[in-house]
């Protein structure tokens, strides 16, 4: 167990910092990507990352994890591990968000929502939809990493601020310069 967490200078010796010309799961560009699995991968810095989302939000007695498929659930189960709490995933059915294998929330629920990396939070947007259309009341949304701005109407607690800039492919200047481009995302947009 680590005694203190320096998430970004994790983030650096893992090499989960890369430079160069990216395309962002949310369609944008950007000169910089954070590889979350290289955080994601180690049980040893994954257990002290959900255990300090789970203690910002511990207050709020959340009575469910939930997070998105696939990149979420390790981090959901530890979070939820941390609280005490079950842990589900939402997942793409028809290109939609949904509940699936038996999973289910009720209106006495509160649900913890939790992501790795947050760009523009489309992924945590359409998990809060799911979790909203169930009843259930959304205790907050707790994040690795944030890297752009998002709002979600709930209390937000992400564990490193790490603004990148990112571009509308059509503003790209590196798109502009011709330079190659790399798709390492986890979500697509249809």
């Amino acid at each position: 167990m680590m005694a203190s967490l320096d998430l970004e200078r994790e983030l650096k010796d893992r090499g989960a910092l890369l430079e160069g010309h990216f395309k962002l799961s949310s369609g944008r560009h950007s000169n910089r990507f954070i590889q979350k699995f290289r955080i994601l991968e180690d049980p040893a810095i994954v257990e002290p990352v959900a255990r300090k989302i789970a203690d910002a939000f511990r207050s709020v007695k959340p009575t469910v994890v939930v997070s998105a498929a696939i990149g979420g659930i390790v981090l959901g189960y530890e979070v939820a591990r941390a609280l005490g709490t079950k842990a589900i995933f939402v997942e793409k059915e028809n290109g939609a968000a949904v509940l699936r294998r038996n999973f289910h929330l009720s209106r006495s629920d509160r649900a913890l929502v939790v992501e790795d990396v947050v760009t523009t939070g489309g992924s945590v947007k359409e998990v809060l939809e799911v979790v909203r259309a169930s009843g259930a009341d959304v205790a907050g949304v707790g994040v690795i990493v944030q890297r752009g701005p998002a709002e979600f109407g709930v209390p937000v607690h992400a564990l490193l601020d790490m603004p990148i800039v990112s571009y509308e492919p059509q503003e790209c200047p590196q798109c502009r310069n011709g330079e190659s481009i790399t798709d390492p995302g986890s979500r697509r947009n249809k």
